[in-house]
């Protein structure tokens, strides 16, 4: 199974995002915009897991999510992977407390690698993102990048994560298989 683990911002917060986004779709129609459905906040990919390591992992990110708190976060401004003038990501940044969210997504690598499921990219920094749109091929996206370079939307409490199944082809769609609340219980 293709896995990852994610925090879901509110639809009002999608929303706020498409209004500034879908102007921008027709003047830049040689990239791959991603819908409002596939918008997420990774914590970890962790990329294909043998359905045996299931159980093991669902303990485990469990155990993670009861080790941090809710957290206000935002969605900002533009950005780009590597690079704006060499893009092969377009992405709108997540603002708010970065050193308690990059904590979160440690504990989730943590406890993925110890089931078993370490992720692909573990040991690069953590860069708490939605992507908007892929490039064919790199690309300068400066101008989109600056079109967004003001946003910033309204908080929103990020208080559950997700453990998503992803499945590829023609029509990528996403399955929840399991949620947990953040912070420990009482």
């Amino acid at each position: 199974m293709r896995l990852f683990v994610a925090l879901q911002p509110p639809p009002p917060a999608f929303a706020e995002l498409e209004a500034v986004v879908a102007p921008l779709r027709a003047d830049w129609p040689d990239l791959r915009w991603t819908s409002q459905d596939q918008w997420h906040v990774t914590l970890a990919f962790l990329g294909e897991v043998a359905e045996a390591k299931l159980d093991d992992l669902t303990v485990r990110l469990a155990r993670a999510a009861g080790r941090h708190q809710a957290q206000e976060l935002w969605i900002g401004h533009g950005g780009a992977f590597p690079n704006q003038r060499r893009a092969r990501v377009l992405i709108a940044r997540i603002e708010g407390d970065q050193p308690a969210l990059a904590a979160l997504a440690a504990s989730v690598g943590a406890g993925a690698r110890r089931a078993g499921a370490p992720p692909p990219d573990e040991g690069r920094r953590y860069r708490p993102h939605l992507t908007l749109a892929r490039c064919r091929q790199p690309a300068d996206v400066s101008g989109v990048v600056d079109a967004l370079g003001e946003f910033a939307g309204a908080a929103w409490l990020a208080s559950e994560m997700h453990l998503i199944r992803s499945y590829l082809g023609r029509q990528p769609g996403y399955e929840t298989l399991a949620t947990w609340s953040l912070g420990r219980p009482g």
